[in-house]
């Protein structure tokens, strides 16, 4: 599948702090591994960066099913090179704990803002236990490697 080559290529782009960004390409860390039983509802938000196109999808009962489902709709949308850039899920049930370290963050964003030197368009996407905090969270990464940056995106599961 594509999306592999593109992940595999640049990783998982998600900072140490959960934070993820334009000025993070070439210093992220590998995101979480998902566990072998997909406990929770899956969401996802894909990115292209040339033309500031974006998808996502919420909803998915696997991480694999809201990753493809949010790159198909970028690429719909006219994205030259769309990578996921957050996943993260919601809880089926309260006490679904599954101990692998991939958090139940309820909600995601995208911020996207304006960078004054021409250079590559400033992003950030986040995802959080509510919508404000992932808000907040996205454009704050936005902040760090531009100005004007404005939540293009949210979905909560």
């Amino acid at each position: 599948m594509r999306w592999r080559s593109a992940i595999a290529a640049i990783g998982m782009l998600f900072v140490s702090n959960g934070q993820l960004g334009a000025a993070d390409l070439f210093t992220a860390e590998q995101a979480p591994v998902p566990p072998t039983e997909e406990h929770g509802i899956w969401a996802a938000i894909a990115y292209s960066t040339p033309d500031e196109k974006y998808g996502f999808f919420w909803g998915a009962d696997k991480r694999q099913e809201a990753m493809d489902i949010a790159l198909k709709h970028c690429e719909r949308d006219g994205g030259s090179k769309c990578l996921v850039v957050s996943i993260f899920r919601n809880h089926r049930h309260w006490d679904d704990d599954d101990n692998t370290g991939f958090p139940y963050n309820h909600c995601g964003a995208l911020a996207i803002g304006k960078d004054e030197h021409n250079r590559v368009t400033p992003w950030g996407a986040n995802s959080a236990p509510t919508r404000r905090e992932a808000e907040d969270l996205a454009l704050k990464a936005c902040e760090g490697s531009g100005s004007q940056c404005k939540i293009r995106e949210w979905i909560c599961t």
